[in-house]
């Protein structure tokens, strides 16, 4: 492909220098550039990619993507006939350009995009089995990694970088894959790493208060996550019906409708949703209920515990009816479903009583999982949490209130403390529990070692009591300082527990 073909897919360009170079690869990263490569600079948080345009000269590349505003600061290199690319958003450029040159990958694939504060992976892991059940290869991508086909990788970023992305999606489609379901984050949104993708099916499962360090105010995190609504659903690209799924009982409902540009349907437990859940029984075995929905009445026996995984139920409920299942079919599909990796995933080593590990790491997804642990134990509620280091530290007191307001027992931790002090963190989470004094009074403990934390609360567990491990679900990692060691919630609960069963 020429530079000027793959020029084609961008809407306003200003160009000086060779255009009909072939092109091998589309980078932002200067250290990746070879022959052949068009270099797109992008001004990030750490470092401007202007700053390395003459490097990427220098090192082969035909073309360099630069904002609008850019003054080269060197008379051109002898010999250099590299062209000189200029757009107004570099950053969709980068996109756009990578989705061409992969043969746009998302025109061959029925997307589904699923974007929330909390139950995207629930969700797209969900609607992974059903649409498989219904017969279709199905390629995730998401926080707990990307799979298609045989393949699995770890995921770098729940949403991939733009290049990583398409390639991706490329691999996708020469793998037989026919459905891509993704989480698309607030960060691959604000930054436009999905550009060059159409979704044909995209939901929106809630919002609350997360990563305000990136995006500063509420009001900024949720224009983020609207993108995906009014900018990612109707390029023109594809012909095929659309579907915007969206969480009635959420507050912000209203505001997706108002712009959504595809036809919708609401999903919740609320009385108006066009996919509606009733007559909800949870238990520590599972959920059952029944859904009304636009194709028929569905009765769901589900292994999934809690009310929070209703509402993810029916979000996936939706995506296999806009894909043609039948009501028989999504039953069966979701009977089938033991968990999701980290999400309320039991532990159980024969102990007398309940252990699970859980991803809640928002103020909302905590008090959702205590919740759902609150409608299903009889004895006490042990609640395991910390919060992230060099992120949102808004969140910390509040996440320490409703541990503290809905538990009997917390013990407060390290969790991915990178390169902030571990005490500062744990202090934060500290001073939301003791704002609830003296009206309302929790027993806690702060044990900075995770492991010794697990330790000790597998100890104070006693017969008929539920350990809520909360904050990392499926990681298999702990981050200190800059630093990545392995650490599984899983793994240390086992270790604790078989500790525990030997001594009794």
């Amino acid at each position: 492909m020429t530079l000027q073909e793959l020029l084609a897919s961008l809407d306003t360009v200003v160009s000086e220098g060779d255009l009909q170079a072939e092109v091998v690869s589309v980078t932002e990263d200067s250290r990746q550039v070879k022959p052949g490569s068009v270099f797109v600079a992008i001004k990030g948080e750490h470092y401007d990619g202007h700053q390395f345009v003459r490097l990427a000269q220098k090192q082969g590349a035909v073309g360099v993507v630069v904002e609008e505003g850019f003054e080269t600061q060197n008379p051109p290199l002898a010999g250099d006939s590299s062209a000189l690319i200029r757009v107004t958003n570099s950053r969709k450029a980068l996109g756009l350009l990578a989705a061409k040159l992969s043969g746009m990958p998302s025109v061959h694939l029925h997307m589904v995009g699923v974007t929330g504060t909390n139950g995207k992976t629930t969700v797209t892991h969900l609607a992974k089995s059903l649409l498989e059940a219904q017969g279709h290869h199905v390629g995730l991508l998401g926080t707990v990694g990307y799979v298609f086909g045989t393949e699995r990788r770890v995921a770098s970023h729940t949403t991939p970088a733009p290049v990583e992305l398409q390639n991706m999606l490329s691999a996708m489609v020469n793998a037989g894959m026919d459905v891509a379901v993704m989480e698309v984050s607030s960060h691959a949104l604000a930054l436009d790493r999905i550009a060059g993708c159409e979704f044909d099916i995209v939901v929106f499962t809630n919002l609350t208060q997360d990563h305000l360090d990136f995006h500063h105010t509420l009001d900024a995190y949720f224009q983020a996550k609207l993108r995906l609504f009014t900018e990612c659903v109707d390029s023109g690209q594809k012909t095929r019906p659309k579907r915007a799924l969206v969480n009635a009982d959420d507050e912000r409902a209203s505001l997706i409708l108002q712009h959504c540009s595809i036809p919708t349907w609401t999903y919740g437990l609320h009385s108006h949703a066009d996919i509606r859940a009733e007559s909800v029984r949870l238990s520590m075995r599972g959920t059952e209920f029944l859904v009304h929905s636009p194709k028929g009445l569905l009765t769901i026996n589900s292994q999934l515990v809690g009310e929070h995984n209703v509402s993810n139920m029916l979000a996936a409920i939706g995506i296999g009816l806009e894909m043609g299942m039948t009501v028989r079919m999504i039953e069966q599909a979701l009977q089938a479903v033991a968990n999701v990796p980290g999400r309320f995933e039991r532990i159980n080593e024969g102990q007398p009583f309940t252990v699970v590990v859980d991803y809640a790491h928002t103020e909302d997804a905590l008090y959702r999982l205590l919740r759902a642990a609150q409608a299903i134990t009889k004895g006490r509620i042990i609640t395991l949490f910390g919060c992230g280091g060099d992120r949102d530290p808004g969140k910390r007191p509040k996440m320490g209130q409703v541990a503290a307001r809905h538990s009997d027992v917390v013990i407060v931790t390290s969790d991915n403390p990178r390169t902030e002090n571990p005490a500062t963190i744990l202090t934060q989470i500290e001073q939301g529990i003791q704002s609830l004094l003296p009206d309302e009074r929790c027993p806690y403990r702060i044990i900075t070692d995770r492991a010794e934390a697990i330790h000790a609360a597998v100890s104070e567990a006693k017969d008929g009591d539920l350990l809520l491990i909360a904050g990392k679900g499926h990681e298999d990692y702990q981050i200190l300082g800059t630093q990545k060691i392995h650490f599984d919630d899983r793994e240390e609960a086992r270790k604790a527990i078989r500790r525990q069963m030997g001594s009794r």
